[in-house]
């Protein structure tokens, strides 16, 4: 069984202040990429992903959308109980709407958010429960997955334990590919 942590970068940190925002396009276009190229070379089996707003829940759409035409299955984990609930009612309709959707949901902690101890216990958890990972992030741009980057980069120190990321320079050459892929035909025979 191979199982993908995947995270990075939150909504806020790209400026993704709408769902419709052609970045949330482009990220997912390499998501899906990703996944498919693993899920064809039976790489891969299960994505889990965390649920922040963002590259993880963006990931964990890409990965039920996926299910329609591969045997993936897709986990959500929390770090503890009521992630969400000091989001805005729309950003917590999409949460429980996706929650419904996967295939598995639990929070590594019993409680609701206590101290960091949780989100430590949860990095950890992650790891532990994954083969390899998969990032959204740029070194140049740290952000708040620099501590899942740096945490994952002391693992691999004494253990195999793949990364991959898509940086900010992939995200461009992405984005060119999926403009040229999606353009319209404008040649007349």
């Amino acid at each position: 069984m191979q199982r993908l942590w995947v995270t990075g970068y939150r909504s806020y940190e790209l400026n993704t202040f709408s769902d419709k925002d052609p970045k949330i396009t482009i990220i997912k276009y390499a998501l899906k990429s990703y996944f498919t190229n693993l899920l064809e070379n039976g790489e891969m089996d299960w994505i889990i992903t965390g649920a922040n707003l963002g590259v993880e829940q963006w990931a964990a759409e890409v990965g039920v959308e996926l299910r329609n035409d591969y045997p993936v299955q897709v986990s959500m984990m929390t770090p503890y109980e009521e992630f969400s609930s000091r989001w805005n009612e729309n950003n917590q309709a999409k949460f429980i709407n996706l929650k419904e959707k996967v295939d598995f949901y639990a929070s590594t902690s019993n409680t609701t958010y206590k101290s960091p101890v949780q989100l430590r216990n949860y990095q950890n958890f992650m790891l532990l429960h994954t083969d390899r990972a998969l990032m959204i992030y740029d070194e140049e741009h740290p952000g708040k997955p620099k501590f899942d980057y740096n945490l994952i980069k002391q693992y691999q120190e004494t253990n195999d334990y793949p990364l991959d990321l898509i940086d900010f320079y992939d995200l461009q050459d992405i984005a060119e590919e999926y403009s040229e892929n999606h353009r319209p035909n404008n040649y007349y025979e």
